[in-house]
């Protein structure tokens, strides 16, 4: 045994004994306590690595194997891997080995994580046995390790009710998220109402989503097929507060309105309210139209102050459809390079649309961005009477036609100054409760909501639960699917039986 190099082994049992009473008395020193550990764990390697060949040889020795020598070989390997284990505990590598990326957070949420203004206290009331625990602890622990403003704690509120109750807790599953006097109550693990509690409790004021009222609009609170109250609840998820307005009341559209939206007027909207809403879109307001074809909205002397239209007829797609359905359900999968459907990978379903043009003179000083497009095999119909089959060159418009647009201003306002956004849409079933959660609605809709509302963070976080998505073949797709499945499969399997056969029988 070489006794100079002995410094070498206390040296590392002192920094490994010293961070793990360190980590104890002061856990959120955890760098300082991982480079001691580190360290330490180097100094025990080397001094092994220097004093194998002696301690092999010591500890086969009769005399020695139940000496000092093994005690000290065994005490050093138990410090190293009790090292080992430290460090591995405190700085795993996780791997989502599950079918749909489950534990997999989505890019806007790490961008939420990253953004915490405050630390976030996540107190869980749950027990092993509740269906929610797994997913909570899971979900919980990946937003732990990419935040250390986190703090999570799990309780069970049989064994301490006393806290339960403190916290008015009626339910398990149920997280309570509390930063800067704030208290947030969530009763999902989904990744969508984390991350929203999270955006919530971080922001100190809201930005609000307003409704125009008064001309016949899909209602917020319906719950009916035509309402849009899933599309009131996703926001409110999204951290929006969300209101309605009626300009024929207001002399001008709230100072505090963050984006306005008129969601299907199937009423002429008159002209001045059309004049406040051009009045609060220059003076840097955001405004999102959803039109349908086929209604008096009285908006083209609106839109036209942009540059914008809305095309006449009725949209015909023959490959971008729904399979099984109408000519006219199109199921939009052609998508324009732009913040808003920069992350859509779900087709868009827009039953009964029109589409929209742009003319450049009047719209000279906006930025206009086609987001989505029908098909080359596509045209605006303009007689809907019968069955659509072909399409008339001399009445119909040829495809392919832009459904959706956006507007920015091409010159950058002055610092300080509110940039003003417009995005139409031909269509606002797409955002009725009947389509809002086919794969693709929700994540367009709550995409332009957040770019409107200039929050990024706010854009849609694909919900990634357990449930299979299902696939939804467009005509094309859907004979091939025919053709293989019914007829070239079953015919292939009864000529290589007949082949068989026929070998059999010369045997």
């Amino acid at each position: 045994m070489n006794w100079k190099s002995l410094p070498l082994g206390l040296i590392g049992i002192i920094l490994a004994v010293g961070g793990g009473i360190a980590y104890s008395l002061r856990p959120d020193l955890l760098w300082p306590v991982t480079v001691s550990e580190l360290l330490g764990l180097s100094c025990l390697m080397i001094f092994f690595a220097l004093h194998f060949e002696s301690v092999k040889a010591f500890s086969g020795r009769r005399s020695t194997k139940m000496g000092l020598q093994s005690v000290l070989t065994v005490l050093l390997l138990s410090a190293i891997l009790g090292i080992v284990n430290f460090l591995a505990s405190r700085h795993s590598v996780r791997w989502d080995l599950s079918e749909n990326q489950n534990f997999t957070l989505a890019p806007q949420t790490y961008r939420v994580l990253r953004s915490l203004p405050h630390d976030v206290k996540i107190t869980v009331f749950t027990r092993e046995k509740d269906p929610g625990y797994q997913t909570f602890k899971e979900r919980l622990e990946s937003y732990r390790q990419a935040s250390p403003k986190l703090a999570v704690e799990f309780i069970d509120p049989e064994k301490q009710p006393k806290i339960a109750q403190d916290y008015g807790i009626f339910r398990t599953d149920t997280a309570i998220f509390e930063s800067n006097g704030q208290t947030i109550r969530v009763t999902s693990p989904s990744e969508v109402e984390l991350t929203g509690a999270l955006l919530r409790i971080s922001k100190d004021g809201k930005k609000r989503l307003v409704f125009v009222e008064g001309h016949s609009e899909r209602s917020l609170e319906d719950q009916e097929r035509n309402g849009l109250s899933i599309v009131k609840g996703a926001l409110t998820k999204q951290g929006y507060e969300v209101d309605t307005v009626s300009l024929l009341h207001e002399t001008a559209v709230p100072n505090d309105v963050t984006v306005l939206v008129l969601a299907g007027p199937r009423r002429s909207v008159t002209k001045e309210e059309q004049d406040r809403i051009r009045d609060y879109v220059e003076k840097g307001g955001h405004l999102l139209v959803l039109a349908d074809p086929d209604t008096q909205t009285g908006l083209e002397p609106l839109l036209a102050h942009w540059g914008l239209s809305l095309g006449p007829g009725v949209l015909v797609d023959l490959q971008d459809r729904l399979a099984a359905g109408d000519l006219t359900a199109l199921l939009v999968r052609t998508f324009t390079e732009h913040e808003i459907t920069q992350d859509l990978t779900s087709p868009v379903l827009f039953p009964l649309s029109q589409h929209i043009t742009f003319d450049e003179q009047l719209g000279k000083d906006w930025d206009y961005v086609p987001l989505a497009r029908t098909s080359a095999n596509s045209w605006a119909e303009t007689n809907m009477q019968g069955r659509v089959v072909s399409l008339n060159e001399k009445e119909d418009v040829k495809g392919p036609l832009p459904m959706a647009v956006a507007l920015a201003p091409k010159n950058t306002p002055e610092e300080g100054s509110p940039r003003p956004a417009i995005v139409v849409i031909g269509n606002s079933a797409f955002a009725t409760n009947a389509y809002f959660n086919f794969p693709g609605n929700s994540d367009f809709f709550l995409h332009t909501a957040g770019w409107l509302a200039e929050e990024r963070d706010l854009i849609s976080i694909a919900p990634k639960e357990p449930a299979l998505r299902p696939f939804t073949p467009n005509p094309t797709q859907e004979r091939v699917l025919l053709y293989t499945q019914v007829i070239f499969l079953p015919l292939m399997t009864f000529l290589t039986g007949m082949m068989v056969w026929r070998k059999r029988r010369r045997l």
